[in-house]
Order: structure tokens, then C-alpha cells, then sequence
């Protein structure tokens, strides 16, 4: 038996924005590992297709309707959670939008749905069922999607890497209290790298500045082109949560390429500069 199914298998996993991206594919992993997978999203329909292709290939699931940008939905989540399937082994919070413009030209209604799925989905998530695990004394596993984009800027995605940057200082704090508390609880920040997902799809038009379809047309194209297989890039994740490992990447060259990066950034104390790829990206000669 892997490791992963090792860990996972028979217990409950919650993950949000499960209907679609990552946390789709996710939320299938855990049920080929046999865990009983509540696949949580903001849109009805895509929750219960998903849960509705786990059970068919022989997986325990269920969908619940939950916006992680209001904190009571969360509260009611957990507490339905444990009600009907009893403790939480593997929490994902993984709901997040991205949002593409410069940052004076985004209407206050994307910035605030911005930060509150993207920051505030995953401080009250934690928040959320954090006391559930804590009080059931067992082993279990809170994994928060952050990006490479944690780890490096991009204008014009400034929205979006802010909260990435937030998440992973959240998550490093998060591990350092479960540590304090001597919690059997593992936290892992996951850096997802180029996977084939519809993250530059999805948003498009929905209070976004003018010339924000080009830039996800062409980040879609890239993610089409260069991008990992969504199902395997899944399974690379949930082996590294099961392992306890806190940095969790697809694409352990691409981190590394961002780390130094930001090393050699915070070492020199240096101006900000375009990396040669957002100059072509954002075709800048």
C-alpha cells in the first residue's frame, strides 16, 4: 500500500472550491485513496458532478454548497462536517480566484472578493475546524494552496500574489502553533507550479479591468502548452501532504527557480525587477 493511501484511506477529507482546478482533481485523488470526501464549492452543479464522479468509480462523496468568503458558512461547514461523518482527517482549503489587472483599475467589489476568498477562505477554514482535530486528539492534516507566485511578484497580478504571499506566511505561523501546541497536526503549504487547470478561465469578465483576457489568454495558452497532467500533479501533492512534508510542490525546479530568486532579492536588498518571462509576458521589449 502507498503511503498516501496509507495515511488517507478511511478517513474524511474537506476540500473547498472542489468543482473545479485543483481541488477537483484533489478531491478525486483522495477518493481513489478511500477517504469519504466532502467536495465543497460555491457552485452547486460542479460540487455534485464532481462528488457524482468519485462515487462512480466506487469512491464515498459528498457535495456541499459553501462560499468560504463568509465565515459563518465555514462555521456551519465544519460543524455538518463532524455532525454526519465524525473527525476531519485531511482539511485542503484551496478555493481562490484569480484576478488580473493594475491595481488602481480594479473595481473594489474584485478586490474584496479577492481577499476574502483567496486570504480570509483559508483563515476561517483553519479557524473553522482547527478546534474539531485539536479536541479529537488524532493525527490529521491541514495542506493551504499558496502558489510559486508566493514566492516572486507580477504586476498586473498583484491581487492575486498578495494573497499567496499572505497564505504562505499564514501557513509557516499555522505549523509553528500546532508545533507549540504539540498538536499531532501536520500543516503543508502547497505550491502548485503549471498545472493544466482552468484558474485563467475561470473569472474572466467578472469585474475585471479591460485587457485582462489577453493576459489569461496567454497564461492559458502557457498552461496548456507547458503544463503538468491535472490528475498526476494531484496525486504529487497528496504523497507529499501524507508524508508531512510543509513545502509541497508539483514542480520542485520551478520552486527552486522562485526561491533563489527571492533569496538573492532579500540578500541584496534590490529594486524590484521584471524577470525576463513577465517581460515577454507582459510584452515589454
Amino acid at each position: 500500500m502507498s503511503k498516501d493511501k496509507d495515511v488517507f484511506a478511511g478517513g474524511v477529507a474537506v476540500i473547498t472550491g472542489a468543482g473545479a482546478g485543483i481541488g477537483s482533481g484533489l478531491a478525486r485523488r483522495a477518493g481513489e485513496l478511500g477517504m469519504t470526501v466532502v467536495v465543497t464549492d460555491i457552485d452547486q452543479a460542479r460540487a455534485e458532478g464532481v462528488a457524482a464522479e468519485i462515487i462512480a468509480k466506487g469512491g464515498k462523496a459528498h457535495a456541499m454548497v459553501v462560499d468560504v468568503s463568509r465565515p459563518q458558512e465555514l462555521d456551519r461547514l465544519a460543524s455538518e462536517v463532524h455532525r454526519q461523518f465524525g473527525d476531519v482527517r485531511l482539511l485542503v482549503n484551496n478555493a481562490g480566484i484569480e484576478t488580473i489587472g493594475f491595481t488602481w483599475e480594479i473595481p473594489v467589489e474584485r478586490w474584496e472578493a479577492t481577499l476574502n476568498i483567496n486570504i480570509h477562505g483559508i483563515v476561517h477554514g483553519v479557524r473553522a475546524f482547527a478546534p474539531y482535530m485539536l479536541e479529537s486528539g488524532k493525527e490529521a492534516w491541514i495542506a493551504n494552496l499558496a502558489s510559486v507566485g508566493a514566492l516572486s511578484v507580477m504586476p498586473t497580478q498583484t491581487a492575486y500574489i498578495m494573497t499567496k504571499h499572505a497564505v504562505q506566511s499564514f501557513s509557516e505561523c499555522l505549523y509553528l502553533e500546532m508545533e507549540l501546541k504539540q498538536a499531532p497536526i501536520h500543516v503543508s503549504s502547497i505550491l502548485p507550479g503549471m498545472l493544466k487547470t482552468s484558474i485563467f478561465e475561470a473569472g474572466a469578465g467578472k469585474g475585471e479591468p479591460d485587457g485582462a483576457s489577453q493576459h489569461r489568454r496567454i497564461m492559458h495558452d502557457l498552461m496548456a502548452a507547458h503544463g503538468m497532467d491535472l490528475a498526476e500533479g494531484c496525486k504529487v501533492i497528496l504523497e507529499q501532504v501524507a508524508d508531512g512534508k510543509f513545502w509541497v510542490s508539483t514542480q520542485p525546479e520551478m520552486t527552486q527557480q522562485a526561491i533563489d530568486g527571492r533569496m538573492a532579492f532579500l540578500r541584496d536588498q534590490s529594486a524590484p525587477a521584471l524577470a525576463e518571462q513577465a517581460k515577454q509576458l507582459l510584452d515589454i521589449h
